[in-house]
């Protein structure tokens, strides 16, 4: 217990700094790629909507296929295509080869894996929206975007926080997969702990408990969103 302990503390020669650096950094492509897919994921839901045949193809086949590939390969892809068409541009406009931010590398490949749900997602919440209401806003003379800003979107709101909130808990362990693009993420810095002290259950056992701490924390967090978002519609609640 103490010699685990040691490894695990803040300080040299243990290497409980290296796992929160890592946490911290997962944490961060989490969110970054959440936010890049829910931006995504909104103008997908309404171009499949409301967009036009050609529109709405395009997002099947991209939907289609995004759910369809494993996310790992779906993260190689993406990452080293994306790497070449960065430095093919750069190179012919006469520069050196890119050096792309991990971070950034990161929130791009799950933000566009993240994309693909995100549209379903709130495509579904759309259309759960009782149509009485966007008649009733309609029949008052209320523009597009006014309608969608004050009808909407709060009313989507409720349909889509379930959906969502398991979709951010995938995207925090889906950064997990970016280790095997070099990413110093939470499990690769657990892995080089391991590896280096060979201490393999007691890095794992820890990575695993940060993990579930990032689950709990956003569980509530969610949660708090959820009943904001529910204020002052009907309880679904069984009665006794």
């Amino acid at each position: 217990m103490e010699q685990a302990l040691e490894l695990l503390s803040l300080s040299p020669p243990g290497w409980g700094a290296n796992l929160l650096r890592g946490l911290v950094a997962s944490i961060q492509i989490a969110l970054g790629a959440f936010g890049f897919g829910l931006i995504i994921g909104f103008f997908g839901a309404m171009g499949k909507l409301y967009g036009s045949p050609w529109v709405r193809d395009l997002l099947e086949v991209y939907t289609t296929v995004v759910r369809a590939v494993p996310e790992l390969v779906l993260i190689l892809i993406l990452y080293y295509v994306g790497t070449d068409i960065i430095n093919n541009i750069a190179g012919a406009m006469g520069r050196g080869p890119v050096e792309i931010s991990g971070i950034a590398a990161g929130i791009w490949v799950l933000g566009i894996v993240q994309g693909a749900y995100s549209t379903e997602i709130l495509r579904g919440a759309i259309k759960a929206v009782p149509p009485g209401q966007i008649e009733a806003a309609r029949a008052f003379g209320m523009p597009r975007g006014l309608l969608a800003r004050r009808v909407t979107i709060p009313a989507m709101t409720a349909f889509a926080i379930p959906g969502l909130a398991n979709l951010w808990l995938i995207a925090t362990k889906d950064t997990a997969l970016l280790a095997v693009v070099g990413f110093s993420e939470l499990t690769l810095e657990t892995r080089q702990a391991a590896q280096s002290t060979r201490a393999y259950f007691t890095f794992f056992l820890a990575a695993g408990f940060l993990y579930l701490m990032v689950t709990l924390l956003s569980g509530v967090v969610f949660g708090r969103i959820e009943k904001w978002a529910r204020r002052g519609q009907p309880s679904h609640r069984g009665t006794p």
